[in-house]
């Protein structure tokens, strides 16, 4: 059991980790002036940066995930 705990979070962290750069560095939206005039909408008047930021707490959370299994296993 514990080795497949091992090995699902080893894999759900790399795989996360790898998209979590990915999304930082390719999906980043290019900053212009006009995304300091739409904080508070950016959802519906910049897409764009809405998947990039929903992308990226996505890709976040599986990092945590992994590395919550790792320590799981570890520990039992």
């Amino acid at each position: 059991m514990k080795i497949i705990i091992l090995l699902i979070g080893g894999l759900i962290l790399t795989a996360s980790a790898v998209a979590f750069l990915y999304v930082k560095i390719k999906l980043r939206p290019k900053q212009d002036s006009e995304l300091d005039e739409i904080y508070w909408e950016f959802e519906e008047s910049h897409q764009p940066l809405a998947r990039y930021d929903r992308l990226s707490q996505i890709t976040f959370a599986g990092i945590v995930i992994g590395t919550l299994l790792l320590f799981l296993s570890l520990v039992f």
